[in-house]
């Protein structure tokens, strides 16, 4: 029997001017692909082309990671933005990021959208077409990251793109999927053992414990997220590669299987 093959993503370069946010050097060592912010919620041109270059060094997969345009509220805020705007802000910041992969002699793997934009995206079918038209429009190769079961991911797999169906090791899940809000007691989870037994059972079973206690069934899980801006983000991140490992799962960038 083959084994079970999964990425590990991280959200990465979310500083900008002096300010920096995780560890992006010690999250490259366990991750196998980078989602690197595009300016509009963190990250500037500095930023994006060091954090590609690190990705470079450590071999990982690099893929943009567009937002609302939200820089004070860290793209977490909902925006009313027209189809049109949503999809121009979209080529604006992954054909952004497209040019330092270019120059840094990568190519970009996959697009992931960040914080509220990811949110509306999973249920509302004006924004999922137009983050995808904007995707394919730059490079119908590019895989979309998107919640299993989501309407982000219907749209990008009818229009012809590869969709990697993505499971977050340390957010907790409401009944219907969706991510228990970050306002709310526990939302995120910091218990290694915990984040390891979810994420195995996960992608094992295809089936996750919802905020309620009750069954949640999540189906395939190609992408597995780890936040690098939480506390003992990158011994939580270790250790989580290590105990996938132990359970014959084989880590690797998602555009080497999927």
């Amino acid at each position: 029997m083959s084994k079970l093959k999964v990425d590990i993503n991280c959200d990465l370069g979310e500083g900008y001017g002096a300010y920096r946010i995780g560890n992006d050097k010690e999250m490259m060592r366990c991750i196998t692909s980078a989602n690197i912010a595009c300016g509009f919620h963190a990250g500037d041109p500095t930023m994006m082309a060091e954090t590609i270059h690190l990705a470079k060094k450590h071999k990982v997969a690099v893929g943009a990671h567009p937002s609302f345009p939200d820089l004070m509220g860290f793209g977490r805020r909902n925006m009313q933005l027209t189809a049109e705007e949503t999809k121009d802000y979209m080529i604006y910041q992954i054909g952004a990021l497209q040019a330092f992969a270019k120059t840094a002699g990568l190519a970009l793997q996959h697009v992931k959208p960040h914080g509220a934009l990811y949110n509306i995206a999973a249920k509302e079918e004006t924004t999922s077409k137009a983050i995808v038209t904007a995707t394919k429009a730059l490079n119908s190769n590019l895989i979309v990251f998107a919640p299993p079961r989501s309407v982000l991911a219907d749209v990008a797999k009818k229009t012809g793109l590869r969709v990697a169906y993505e499971f977050f090791a340390d957010r907790a899940y409401n009944q219907d999927g969706s991510l228990v809000s970050r306002k709310q007691a526990n939302s995120v989870i910091y218990e290694t053992k915990k984040v390891i037994e979810r994420t195995v059972k996960a992608i094992t079973e295809g089936t996750a414990t919802a905020y309620s206690g009750e069954s949640l069934k999540i189906g395939d899980i190609h992408t597995i997220c780890v936040h690098g801006d939480t506390p003992n983000a990158t011994a939580l991140a270790k250790a989580l590669r290590k105990g996938l490992e132990k359970t014959n799962i084989k880590i690797m960038p998602i555009g080497k299987f999927l």
